[in-house]
């Protein structure tokens, strides 16, 4: 599930320093609840991976446990994954974190700032982090924008309603905007979290090749 630099679910490395908050009077959004962490819970997801020579096809399941940790003061659900890597998830307000380690050339912990409710489209949020790349030591800034907030869209035959469309990009005032590009697109509904998502990102940048081309869709689910 996990692969090369970049990496889909919706992506990588950050710290937060946001900006353009803003809300709408009477956002279907701002009760609804787009996590799930009742125990027995499943998700099943199916992966298909474009990244290298031959295209790969794989299903994942998530399960939510019944146990929860404390990460830097913020206290995070834990999630079992079929690949037997954790999963951990926060809602603070009406902010959501995923913590998760930067892959590259460190193992590096962050926490990840993917989806913001209540927000009117437009409305985007920025983190950044250095990375280090094949020994180079990059400043990277993730800018997400809310697309789309009470969308209908069908995944797989099922219709989920309420969806909140998230765009992402990723850049680096040391790589010029032609070597590093990138087209992260992620779905949330409420109550399943995750439904759709795709990812492509290409790095060429000092004689660093990366490619990332991922489709992530639920497949079926059992929310307790």
């Amino acid at each position: 599930m996990r692969t090369i630099l970049f990496m889909a679910l919706p992506v990588l490395f950050l710290l937060s320093s946001c900006k353009k908050d803003e809300k709408t009077p009477d956002n279907p959004q701002e009760n609804m609840n787009y996590i799930n962490t009742t125990s027995g819970s499943n998700w099943v997801y199916h992966e298909i991976n474009s990244s290298g020579s031959a295209t790969s096809e794989s299903d994942y399941t998530i399960t939510s446990t019944n146990r929860d940790t404390t990460i830097s003061n913020r206290p995070y659900h834990i999630y079992g994954v079929s690949n037997n890597v954790n999963r951990y998830l926060n809602l603070s307000g009406k902010e959501y974190y995923e913590f998760d380690t930067i892959p590259g050339g460190e193992s590096k912990t962050f926490q990840r700032l993917y989806l913001k409710t209540g927000l009117t489209p437009g409305t985007s949020w920025s983190q950044s982090e250095n990375i280090v790349v094949d020994r180079i030591q990059l400043p990277t800034k993730i800018t997400n924008t809310i697309v789309e907030n009470s969308l209908t869209r069908i995944v797989n035959g099922k219709t989920y309603q309420n969806v909140i469309h998230v765009s992402t990009t990723i850049t680096s005032d040391l790589i010029p905007a032609s070597a590093l590009t990138s087209a992260i697109h992620s779905y949330y509904a409420p109550n399943y979290g995750l439904i759709e998502n795709t990812s492509k990102l290409n790095l060429n940048y000092m004689g660093v090749v990366e490619k990332l081309d991922l489709s992530t869709t639920l497949k079926s689910s059992d929310l307790k």
